[in-house]
């Protein structure tokens, strides 16, 4: 995996993605879930902290995933064959998070996921079975509640944007029922 993050950062990240199924709530049995499936098919490719370009005095984070559309994901197609906007949303949604992750771990601020709280997202074009997405996350900015950032989910095998994303990530107060 490339990027400059300490190894102790990037272990971290990945142990977060290989978490097994919780226990449910309702029924107390073990629940995996489809997003486990699909998170066992991302591979994490770059975790780095960098100088912002627009402002060079600022960091930001920056992970990119890796993941080929297969025949293991086809409960995630819609009627016409390309991957459900859905899916592509909480593929969006769980990468989001690990810049604010990682930035926040690597400069000693708050080195926590977070929850989601608003995610929009505009879809640029299909995926279809077979095609390789590359999807990159960056932080815009990071706080101590609110944290934001943007997603892009880039087409390799077509050389097209997907999706594109801004969101806005909290962290929940210890009192939360999150």
């Amino acid at each position: 995996m490339k990027g400059n993050v300490s190894p102790e950062v990037k272990l971290a990240l990945l142990n977060s993605l290989a978490q097994p199924g919780h226990i449910s709530h309702s029924t107390g049995k073990p629940f995996r879930g489809f997003k486990a499936e699909f998170v066992s098919r991302m591979q994490l490719t770059e975790a780095s902290v960098l100088s912002k370009a627009e402002e060079p005095d600022k960091l930001e984070g920056r992970t990119v995933f890796e993941v080929i559309v297969d025949e293991g994901a086809l409960d995630m197609f819609n009627e016409v064959g390309t991957m459900h906007g859905g899916c592509l949303a909480m593929l969006i949604e769980i990468c989001s998070s690990m810049p604010i992750y990682i930035l926040g771990a690597s400069t000693g601020a708050c080195g926590t996921f977070g929850v989601q709280q608003s995610l929009n997202i505009v879809f640029h074009s299909p995926a279809v079975l077979s095609d390789k997405l590359r999807i990159v996350c960056t932080t815009l900015t990071l706080g101590s509640r609110a944290r934001s950032g943007r997603c892009e989910v880039w087409n390799v095998t077509r050389h097209r944007l997907v999706a594109s994303a801004v969101y806005i990530n909290m962290v929940p107060s210890e009192s939360s029922k999150l």
